[in-house]
This record gives structure tokens, C-alpha cells and sequence, in this order.
């Protein structure tokens, strides 16, 4: 049994057969074909932390392919009112054949994972969001921009910075991330992706100049400065964030085809520019239907590991 927990965890191989399974699955979609795969499975989605795109995606993803999904948030369980966490996933994993959990600290979802009998998928974490990432490499494929990648990411040092690295140290393409300073990414991150890179080839800079990393690259990506949790530093941050916004004259810096990505949601004038987000809207909201199909391949793939 494998759980999806950080992309660490998962070889090049591993990456790139569920990212074919999803593209698989999703060709089939488009065709009318709808492959019943979790058939009378059960899928428990745990929130603590609300999103648009994560719920729709996974409730959706597991009715298609035949199962169901059950909503659960803080409200709904005793998880966070006082049942510990080990108790709680006992009693889920003993009912439901997988669990997403969408959480704030990476701990509660790596404990929850040691005590349950069934895959857990990490919806996002405030370490990590690996789940998008899948989605995002997908995008990339569809979009002939996945080969020779360059890839710079301008914005916070945030779960999103943490899984592009996870992703560039396990494929081996270029990535470049520009954070303002004092948002520079996780240390403890950066030196795992850094030795990981040493066997696939990835290059890895960091930098506090976001158009030094923009010029040439392929693909340009962001995130919101003020991730949930975080909106009493949403004053600070716009500050602190001045010249990091990707508009464009930043976007002029890159690769003449470059395409840009943004998980979402996306706040028009701060981290991108209403221009950049509308001129690339094709792109963007590919990427963040690719969640539907992406995260189907992923739940298709654990289930095989179960046997």
C-alpha cells in the first residue's frame, strides 16, 4: 500500500505513469468513455482547510469512476474537537477504501497516514500541495512545454515553491525560484531536493530577483503572497512583495512561447496581471480541470497498489 503524501516518496517512473494514467483516463472522458475503476469504492475527503478546486475535483473525479465521496469537515467529525488523530484514522480507513485530507500542519497528515489501513492523499498541506503538481505536469505535456523544461517560480517560499522542487529533483528540469527576501523557501526542502537532483540532473537556483529568473524560461508560475492562515500578514506582504507581480514586462523576459501557470486562486494585481492571467487563460484553466483528471489517475494507481 502506498500513501501520497509528498512527491519525495515517488520515483521519475512512479511520476510519470500516474500523470499517463490521468492523461489516459481523461482522453477517454473526452470520447464519452467513462472507465468505472473505483467501482463501489469510497472515498473519505477530510477538510480542515475549505477549497473550491480540491473538493469539486475529488467528488467529482470519484463519481466518475464509479465510487463515491464523502465531505468532511471540521464540523462533521471529532477530528480537531478532541479525538486524536490516530483514533480518527482508524475508524475512517476501517470503513472507506481512501482518504484525502486537505490540512494547515504536514505532521497531522503523516500521522494519520501511519495509522491507517488504506491510501492517504495529501490535498495540500501548509508544506506541501502535491496533488497540483500532477495537475501542473500534466498541463505541461498537453502544452508541448514539458521537454527541456525551465521552469521560474516568482512569488513566496510556500507549499507550492516545496513541490516544485520535489518535481524538478525527481524529473531533472530546470528550476528557478525568486522569492522576495525573508520568503526565501524551507531549508531542510531545498537541501533534499538539491541531493535529489545530483542523480537526475535537475538544476536548481534560488534567487531574490524574479526577472533573473523569468529570462528564458518556458514556463512562469506563481501563487497568491497571503495563502489561508495567513491574511493578517496580507498588508505586509503586498509590500514586501513590490516587483514580484508577473505582468508583462515580466513575462516579455521569457522564452517567446513561455506559457503561464497559476494553481489558484489568483488575486489580478498583485501576484499576476489581470493581462497575463486573461492571456493565458486557455492554459490556466486547463491546468486547474487537469485536477479532475490527474487526481483520477492518482486514485487508479493507489488502488492497484493495493491489489
Amino acid at each position: 500500500m502506498r500513501h501520497f503524501l509528498t512527491l519525495k516518496d515517488f520515483t521519475k517512473e512512479e511520476i510519470l505513469e500516474i500523470v499517463d494514467l490521468g492523461l489516459k483516463i481523461k482522453k477517454d472522458l473526452k470520447a464519452g468513455v467513462y472507465n468505472k475503476e473505483l467501482q463501489n469504492k469510497t472515498l473519505a475527503m477530510i477538510f480542515e482547510k475549505s477549497s473550491t478546486r480540491t473538493r469539486v475535483s475529488f467528488e467529482t473525479g470519484m463519481f466518475q469512476l464509479g465510487g463515491h465521496a464523502l465531505f468532511l469537515s471540521n464540523r462533521d467529525i471529532h477530528l480537531g474537537r478532541g479525538e486524536p488523530v490516530k483514533d480518527t484514522a482508524r475508524v475512517i480507513s476501517s470503513m472507506c477504501d481512501m482518504v484525502m485530507i486537505r490540512t494547515f500542519e504536514h505532521s497531522m497528515i503523516e500521522e494519520f497516514a501511519s495509522y491507517s489501513k488504506v491510501p492517504v492523499i495529501n490535498g495540500l498541506t501548509d508544506s506541501f500541495h502535491p496533488v497540483q503538481l500532477l495537475a501542473d505536469y500534466m498541463t505541461m505535456i498537453e502544452y508541448g512545454v514539458a521537454q527541456n523544461a525551465v521552469v521560474a517560480y516568482i512569488g513566496d517560499g510556500n507549499n507550492m515553491t516545496n513541490s516544485w522542487l520535489m518535481l524538478a529533483a525527481k524529473l531533472g528540469f530546470e528550476l528557478r525560484i525568486a522569492t522576495p527576501k525573508g520568503y526565501e523557501v524551507d531549508g531542510d526542502v531545498l537541501r533534499d531536493a538539491l541531493d535529489m537532483a545530483k542523480e537526475s540532473g535537475a538544476v536548481i537556483k534560488v534567487m531574490n530577483d524574479p526577472k533573473e529568473a523569468v529570462r528564458g524560461a518556458t514556463i512562469v508560475t506563481t501563487d497568491t503572497w497571503a495563502s489561508m492562515g495567513q491574511e493578517d500578514e496580507k498588508e505586509q506582504r503586498i509590500k514586501d512583495f513590490e516587483g514580484f507581480m508577473v505582468d508583462g514586462l515580466m513575462m516579455c523576459l521569457a522564452d517567446q512561447k513561455a506559457k503561464f501557470l497559476h494553481c489558484l486562486p489568483a488575486y489580478r494585481g498583485q501576484e499576476v496581471s489581470d493581462e497575463i492571467l486573461e492571456s493565458h487563460a486557455d492554459v490556466v484553466f486547463s491546468e486547474a480541470e487537469n485536477r479532475l483528471h490527474a487526481q483520477k489517475g492518482l486514485m487508479v494507481w493507489l488502488d492497484k497498489q493495493r491489489g
